[in-house]
């Protein structure tokens, strides 16, 4: 044993959340670029597979606060960052998910059967209204309150809503990817083995 104080407080731990609040706004940064661009409808046919790797990479963002002690801010009062306008943003993503957004869910496997409809849209801009709210503060020079607001809306909210938009994500790209038409399938088999 040794006579070494608790981890709290300690400068090098101070250290460690100051670089994770620093990959986790770059990664948050990465997710709201990535979502911006699918919602301009830019690019249609690149939307699924980037909104997948990008709810991927976010999520592992979110584990990794997840995994970590709870992060207690420096103060117990959290100033007011207001809210970007998402409707510019929802209606963008409705656009390009047109057809195939809507999905259905269970509501908490662990406790209930009951299940809810879900949106696609509604959980990208839910998760990227989060992520921008820690941004907010990080850009403030106030990183530890970033650091509470990623990982308490991970756990309470975004983490939610961003695994069942990325499950229903990976279930449209499977249909689009295995579903298909047996006969050109076929065409496609024979004209790959008879050039």
């Amino acid at each position: 044993m040794t006579d070494e104080p608790q981890d709290e407080g300690r400068p090098d731990q101070v250290d460690d959340l100051s670089g994770l609040a620093d990959l986790t706004a770059a990664e948050a940064s990465a997710f709201l670029t990535s979502v911006t661009e699918v919602a301009s409808g830019s690019s249609p046919e690149t939307a699924l597979p980037l909104m997948t790797l990008a709810l991927s990479q976010v999520l592992v963002a979110g584990a990794r606060l997840g995994a970590i002690q709870d992060v207690v801010p420096e103060e117990r009062f959290e100033p007011d960052a207001a809210d970007d306008d998402a409707d510019p943003l929802r209606t963008g993503l409705a656009n390009v998910f047109v057809g195939i957004d809507d999905y259905v869910y269970v509501i908490d496997p662990i406790t209930s059967s009951d299940r809810a409809d879900g949106s696609i849209t509604n959980d990208l801009v839910d998760v990227a209204v989060s992520l921008s709210h820690g941004l907010k503060h990080y850009a403030a020079g106030r990183r530890l309150e970033a650091l509470w607001w990623w990982q308490f809306g991970y756990l309470s909210n975004w983490g939610d809503r961003g695994m069942t938009a990325l499950r229903s994500l990976h279930s449209i790209l499977a249909h689009l990817r295995l579903d298909a038409d047996e006969e050109a399938v076929g065409e496609a088999e024979f004209d790959a083995l008879h050039p």
